[in-house]
C-alpha cells in the first residue's frame, strides 16, 4: 500500500536519496519495501540512523541499516545502544548482511550518536525536530552528532519529509 506523501522540491540534493525519491514516486515506496518503509517512518531514531549510515554505499542499504541493527538487538532504544560493550555492539553491527560496509566507524559512531540523544533529546530523535525548529536549526543539531558534516544535515529536510517525521510541504 503507497502512502500519499506531498512533493517537495529535492532539486539542491544529488545521489542515492534522489533515486528513492524518485523511486517513491514511480512505485510508493522510497527502500523498495513498503514495510521496511513503514519500519522507517514508524521510528525517528531509525531514520536518523539511516541518515548516518548514507556513506559509500548504496542509499536504501544504508537506510535499511537500522533495521538490520534493531532485529539483532531486539530494539532501538538508543541508551541501551549507548551503553552496550564496543566489541559486543561492533560484533553485531557486522554480522552478515553488516550494518554497514564501515563496521567500525560506523559502529562507533552510532555508539556516539546514541549517547548524544541520550544526553540531549531524552534518546528520542524525534526531539531534535518536533519543537517547530526551522530547517537550519535541525541541520546545526544534526551537525552536532559525530558522522553528521554539512552535506548529510542538508538532507534531513528530504529524509524527515518523505519518512513522515516533519512536512516541509509548507516551506516551499
Amino acid at each position: 500500500m503507497a502512502i500519499e506523501i506531498s512533493h517537495i522540491d529535492y532539486s539542491d540534493i544529488s545521489g542515492g536519496f534522489v533515486r528513492m525519491i524518485e523511486r517513491l514516486k514511480e512505485e510508493g515506496t522510497l527502500t523498495g519495501d513498503p514495510d521496511d518503509d513503514q519500519a522507517l517512518r514508524d521510528d525517528p531514531n531509525a531514520a536518523l540512523l539511516g541518515l548516518l549510515y548514507e556513506q559509500r554505499v548504496r542509499a536504501e542499504y544504508a537506510f535499511t541499516g537500522p533495521l538490520r541493527l534493531k532485529n539483532r538487538l531486539g530494539h532501538l532504544d538508543l541508551e541501551q545502544i549507548a551503553n552496550m560493550d564496543f566489541d559486543e555492539f561492533q560484533e553485531l553491527f557486522a554480522e552478515k548482511p553488516a550494518v554497514h560496509r564501515f563496521t567500525n566507524k560506523m559502529a562507533e559512531n552510532t555508539q556516539k550518536v546514541a549517547a548524544h540523544l541520550v544526553d540531549e533529546y531524552e534518546g528520542n530523535a524525534a526531539n531534535m525536530w518536533n519543537d517547530g525548529a526551522d530547517i537550519d536549526t535541525i541541520q546545526k543539531r544534526l551537525q552536532e552528532l559525530p558522522g553528521v558534516g554539512p552535506g548529510k544535515a542538508s538532507k534531513a529536510k528530504y529524509v524527515l519529509h518523505y519518512f513522515g517525521h516533519r512536512d516541509f510541504s509548507g516551506d516551499e
